[in-house]
């Protein structure tokens, strides 16, 4: 009977440590398909810092396959159409087309939107501030494969040498074939929207004054560790600086038996006056860390603000109208799912609709800070819970022992 009641006391205990200590309901949505759960900085710092603790379940506590989405960013091209100025037709001989290129663009690409049409055409580049004076940028290039099977028109884009001309001249050659129909002109724009970003809050971000190292010193302490992506620094004086920071945090190691802090650096950039002061850095999963700034001997910046930011990152799934999920993690034994589904990313929509997580649960404490921890949060306790354990194993094991010489 005291075996038993052993082996029930380790299951118990095992069963405790490998339970998930966070929850949260998912927003409904209002029609079935693929969508991206926002996973925000709160479930964030409950889970694994991979996010390999997270499980997704329906109301029937089936498990719902899902992918982390880490960038979903995406690109767009826009096409800003130029001014053609003058079309002439040398009959026979050449055809002429000037292009205005507005005065705030570099430019060394056009793109032309083509008619269709069977030919090959040589042509030449010339450009002008005036429509007067031409000069010679780019000559003897080819056009070719000017027809589209699906499309009444092609698109061809033609590059030249970088030049500020505000005109530019295409002189294609006539004599061989008949003109081409050049339908409009301009330039494609990559753009990449602006990743969006959750700003985290410290519960501590003040500088103290170390004058005989000549350096300001900023401790950062959230409630419990979170993912950093990014920092952004506001200083309003003075007019000018350049310094330099290091972020870094406190490192335990043990010598000669001893254990000692060290400052452990990640990362090093400058504060200058000439940038936006916003570091992209190796990401942080840190609950406390440090940025010293080297003053020299100079006056310490006065920094109105220090923003720090986790990127935005999202689970997708295939989710149905109207049902209950809730999302679960916290569970440190858990390793990442293998899922179908993480084979097929490049066949699901790039651009989803999007819900949002709500109510979270969680039985994480809060910690508190080294100075402010109760006695069983203090490494003295955990030894004598340690020892109180061994002792009672001792106990059943020689209890058990005592009942089989009985026994026989």
């Amino acid at each position: 009977m005291k075996l038993n009641k052993f082996i029930l006391l380790l299951f118990i205990a095992n069963l405790s440590f490998g339970q998930y200590q966070t929850t949260a309901k998912l927003k409904k949505v209002t029609e079935n398909g693929f969508h991206e759960i926002i996973l925000s900085p709160e479930i964030r710092s409950c889970s694994k810092r991979d996010l390999s603790d997270i499980r997704l379940f329906d109301s029937k506590e089936n498990e719902i396959p899902y992918f982390i989405q880490t960038d979903n960013t995406v690109s767009s091209n826009r096409f800003e159409e130029y001014t053609i100025v003058s079309k002439t037709v040398y009959p026979k001989k050449s055809t002429s087309i000037i292009i205005a290129v507005p005065p705030t663009k570099t430019n060394n690409r056009l793109s032309l939107f083509i008619a269709n049409s069977d030919v090959e055409k040589k042509y030449s580049i010339s450009g002008s501030d005036d429509q007067k004076e031409w000069f010679g940028i780019s000559d003897a290039q080819l056009l070719s494969y000017l027809n589209s099977a699906s499309e009444t028109s092609v698109v061809k884009t033609i590059s030249y040498p970088l030049s500020t001309y505000h005109f530019v001249k295409i002189d294609f050659d006539d004599r061989k074939t008949l003109p081409i129909n050049i339908l409009k002109v301009g330039n494609y724009s990559t753009q990449f929207p602006k990743s969006p970003v959750h700003e985290i809050v410290p519960e501590k971000s003040s500088p103290t004054e170390i004058p005989s190292e000549k350096t300001t010193q900023i401790h950062v302490l959230f409630d419990s560790p979170q993912v950093i992506n990014q920092i952004t620094f506001e200083i309003s004086k003075p007019t000018y600086y350049n310094r330099k920071a290091i972020l870094y945090k406190k490192v335990k190691r043990k010598i000669k038996r001893k254990t000692q802090l060290f400052n452990e650096d990640i990362i090093s950039f400058d504060l200058n006056s000439n940038t936006n002061n916003i570091f992209t850095i190796p990401e942080l999963f840190e609950k406390e860390f440090f940025i010293k700034i080297e003053n020299h001997d100079n006056q310490p910046l006065s920094i109105s603000k220090i923003k720090y930011d986790q990127k935005s990152i999202a689970i997708v799934a295939n989710l149905n109208a109207n049902e209950t999920y809730l999302l679960k993690t916290g569970n440190k034994n858990l390793t990442g799912p293998e899922y179908d589904l993480s084979n097929f990313k490049n066949k699901i929509a790039t651009v989803l609709p999007q819900t949002l997580i709500y109510d979270i649960q969680s039985k994480i404490p809060k910690k508190n800070s080294i100075k402010n921890k109760s006695f069983w949060q203090q490494s003295w306790f955990m030894w004598l819970c340690i020892l109180f354990g061994g002792i009672t194993i001792l106990f059943f094991t020689a209890s058990l022992v005592k009942d089989l010489k009985r026994k026989n």
